[in-house]
């Protein structure tokens, strides 16, 4: 008939008649239980935290000059140390770049540094040079701040004269803990500080690795630029002394070492240990030692990242899995007969 619309009746099939009320039920009942199971979804991955680097620069008087030089070429290759521990030589330049100085701040001082400032001789039982101006000296460039206010964490080792124990100051007069891990024997005066007497690190740890990992260290390049029994005798009295604290502490030392990511060389063996003269020259070994052995600093970098990752990520699929077990656990019945339904009562698969 004109004028009247048609209208058109549309028909269920009997299987989609029976399943809506039925998918009804269950999402009403659903929503009626207590506390729905928890979610299991993922969290995306956390940002990796950048390995803190540290750096261990060992014992070896005038030779302690090359441990600029590997400083420098770290920083300008963007991985400049965030901790720093020192052993004799090496906690006089660790404590300056501690304080907060860059690699070519340490040269300018380096090349400016008069030897009378930091000797002062004073014939005695215990040795020829007092030490207390080195203490004065470090303490004067470092602000005289703590050793727990500078602006990277820093050790200085010593040795405990009394029983030979290994020392770590890192708390305290940065000065005077540094005055007491270079006194070498028979060279400086041991130091007092509380009870005990402390000579220099070098006869416990010429290269304080253990003592960077200690400060948080995930990476550490240990700067190894001690004196090694080469089959002829060195010369001068200080030469003498430091090869025999060389010898002393070698067989520690090589276990120590063992335990770096890395150990640069410099090749400052022809070096004098009183020789300040050869503070360039021996800047300049430490600059080529650090750079030959960039491609093994980096290797090794890489490959403690992609442990990292490697370790996030299954942390982060082991949470999943406990999370899935957990709502599985905690299921109703209905939520399980929704979860066979294929409804969002079900807990999905990690």
């Amino acid at each position: 008939m004109s004028g009247m619309r048609s209208t058109t009746l549309r028909t269920s099939s009997p299987r989609t008649t029976w399943a809506r009320p039925v998918a009804l039920l269950l999402a009403a009942a659903l929503a009626a239980c207590g506390t729905p199971p928890p979610a299991s979804t993922t969290a995306p991955p956390a940002a990796q935290p950048t390995l803190k680097i540290g750096i261990a620069l060992g014992g070896g008087a005038a030779k302690g000059f090359a441990h600029i030089g590997v400083i420098k070429m770290l920083e300008a290759n963007g991985l400049a140390p965030a901790v720093v521990a020192g052993t004799s030589a090496g906690s006089v330049v660790g404590a300056l770049y501690a304080s907060g100085m860059n690699a070519f701040e340490l040269q300018e001082k380096a090349v400016a540094l008069d030897e009378a400032r930091i000797r002062d001789l004073q014939l005695s039982s215990g040795g020829l040079l007092l030490g207390q101006k080195l203490e004065d000296y470090v303490n004067e460039q470092v602000r005289r701040l703590p050793l727990d206010r500078l602006a990277k964490p820093f050790a200085a080792v010593a040795t405990r004269l009394e029983d030979g124990e290994r020392t770590v100051f890192s708390r305290g007069n940065t000065g005077q803990a540094v005055r007491a891990s270079s006194s070498v024997p028979g060279v400086f005066q041991p130091v007092t500080i509380g009870k005990f007497h402390y000579v220099d690190g070098g006869v416990v740890s010429p290269v304080p690795v253990d003592a960077a990992r200690q400060l948080g260290a995930d990476l550490v390049i240990a700067v190894d630029i001690s004196n090694k029994a080469r089959g002829q005798a060195p010369a001068g009295m200080l030469g003498t002394l430091g090869q025999s604290i060389a010898i002393m502490g070698q067989k520690a030392g090589q276990a120590e070492l063992a335990r770096a990511d890395v150990v640069v060389r410099p090749q400052v063996l022809d070096i004098g240990a009183a020789d300040f003269t050869q503070r360039a020259s021996a800047i300049l070994e430490g600059e080529k030692a650090a750079l030959a052995a960039m491609p093994q600093i980096r290797a090794r970098i890489a490959q403690l990242q992609a442990a990292r990752e490697e370790a996030t990520r299954l942390a982060q699929r082991q949470a999943a899995e406990a999370q899935h077990q957990a709502c599985l656990e905690q299921r109703s019945r209905l939520q399980k007969l929704a979860g066979m339904a294929g409804l969002e009562g079900g807990c999905p698969a990690p």
